[in-house]
């Protein structure tokens, strides 16, 4: 039995606003939800991908204090263009899960949004394990942002991510993941794109 499920996608950004915009762009839906996270200085919207998933875009809060630790995602180091840099998945027990993880998959840190509260592990260094390929695990106390969101009417039909050591990353995920919309495919580069069926056919989010 698998110890996860996938949560979300994650679209990195120098500004929340870039962010938006690329993926509106490419999925031709607006976005909705999201709001401030006080504890890691970040802020963000949301999109639903359906019942179960959702896609995060996440970016620095020039407003907010600079945080005490690093914001996740390696979002303190980001630079260039907006972009599909990282995934989350969900566990009924985040303690449990960072037994299993690679070594540096995060510390357990307390989130909290409006109504909303979770466990999320946060890396030391602010980036997870296969250069950021490994995905960030998320405990959710309550109601999942996916059951929140309004319907978009996409749905989230693949996630490719290419690492120059897939193989080893495939190992990494066996204890937690059984989804047929993840695909790891050997490459130079550590790359990821979803490929998502929206209102007007099937778009390309990288």
């Amino acid at each position: 039995m698998s110890l996860a499920e996938f949560d979300h996608t994650v679209v990195s950004a120098a500004t929340l606003a870039e962010g938006v915009a690329h993926v509106e762009h490419v999925l031709g839906v607006p976005m909705s939800g999201g709001g401030q996270h006080v504890r890691t200085g970040t802020h963000n919207r949301l999109l639903s991908l359906g019942p179960d998933c959702y896609l995060e875009v996440i970016a620095v809060d020039p407003q907010a204090a600079g945080p005490d630790l690093p914001r996740m995602f390696d979002l303190d180091y980001f630079t260039g263009d907006a972009r599909l840099t990282n995934w989350v998945m969900r566990v009924n027990s985040l303690s449990e899960a960072l037994h299993r993880a690679p070594v540096g998959a995060g510390d357990e840190e307390a989130l909290s949004r409006g109504d909303m509260r979770w466990q999320m592990a946060i890396p030391p260094t602010g980036n997870y394990p296969f250069g950021g390929a490994f995905p960030g695990l998320i405990e959710w106390r309550g109601k999942r942002a996916s059951e929140v969101l309004p319907d978009s009417g996409c749905r989230l039909a693949s996630v490719i991510i290419t690492h120059p050591e897939a193989a080893a990353l495939e190992v990494a995920l066996h204890p937690f993941l059984d989804d047929a919309r993840i695909t790891l495919t050997e490459a130079h580069e550590i790359t990821f794109h979803a490929e998502v069926d929206t209102p007007t056919g099937r778009k390309v989010l990288g």
